[in-house]
């Protein structure tokens, strides 16, 4: 069951509007929803207060005061529009609105005790925070996803992620592993990339060139052939990409270092020398 048929039920039988905190302590009581996460009464408010929001009047339930719920077929008195409890939040000036990524690093310093937290929770309270807005329907899976692209893009670049994923969908912030064996391996595969980077911008373009052929080669090419320097419109390598033992395309790759984005008029130029590749 789900945490709002679960709160539909817990209502039902309470016969009254209960606080977020004591349904979701008969949530779990009762067996009619189950969480790995650490901070269930965020999740229990943040679905309430997202299912408001987004289905207004066609929502099963309603606020009646602050950190209340009820339902909506009770025909319980609702707050005034402007009143605190409104929105389940204080009287202070609506917050700034947070990228996924800086939503979910404010939450994890604030609420996790420098321990992961489960991506939907980080959600949740973010959203109950009104840290982000989205009028997506799965916001906790595009936090997650971004938070993942984020470490990827970081880890690519030989830059420290932000974040660290701990497996089951939980994340974790990188600056807390300080110490112990992970933060010892984290160190020494940022000093590797350094040392992997740096060394790959002083090779000669000969050499660099041969070095990505045999890469190539690694990664399931056959036939890599490293063509002469200047003698091919730019193209670099070639070779037979296999898949599977079924599939063959050749391929024609072409080599460079450079520290910025690749301008068009050099891709034309690839695109204009592959031939048959």
């Amino acid at each position: 069951m789900n945490v709002l048929d679960g709160t539909e039920t817990v209502l039902k039988e309470a016969k009254q509007p209960l606080h977020y905190e004591e349904i979701t302590k008969r949530l779990l009581e009762t067996g009619l929803w189950q969480t790995t996460g650490k901070t269930p009464e965020a999740t229990v408010r943040g679905a309430l207060g997202t299912d408001i929001r987004k289905r207004g009047p066609n929502s099963r339930f309603q606020r009646t005061d602050k950190g209340m719920f009820a339902l909506r077929v009770w025909g319980s008195s609702q707050p005034k529009p402007g009143t605190p409890f409104e929105t389940d939040t204080d009287t202070r000036p609506p917050r700034k609105r947070l990228s996924f990524n800086d939503a979910t690093e404010q939450v994890l310093e604030k609420f996790s005790d420098k321990k992961p937290m489960h991506y939907r929770d980080v959600a949740d309270r973010a959203l109950a925070l009104g840290l982000i807005q989205t009028t997506g329907k799965t916001p906790a899976a595009t936090l997650y996803a971004q938070v993942i692209q984020e470490i990827q893009r970081r880890t690519r670049q030989g830059e420290r992620p932000r974040f660290v994923q701990h497996g089951r969908g939980y994340v974790g912030l990188s600056k807390w592993m300080s110490t112990g064996l992970a933060f010892q391996i984290n160190r020494h595969n940022e000093q590797v990339r350094k040392q992997l980077l740096d060394r790959l911008g002083k090779m000669a373009p000969a050499d660099f060139e041969s070095l990505i052929g045999s890469l190539l080669a690694k990664l399931g090419f056959e036939d890599v052939e490293v063509t002469e320097q200047g003698g091919d419109g730019g193209i670099d390598v070639r070779g037979t990409l296999v898949i599977g033992d079924v599939i063959r395309t050749r391929m024609a790759v072409q080599v460079k270092r450079w520290k910025k984005n690749i301008q068009a008029p050099t891709v034309q130029q690839v695109r204009g020398s592959l031939g048959t590749h």
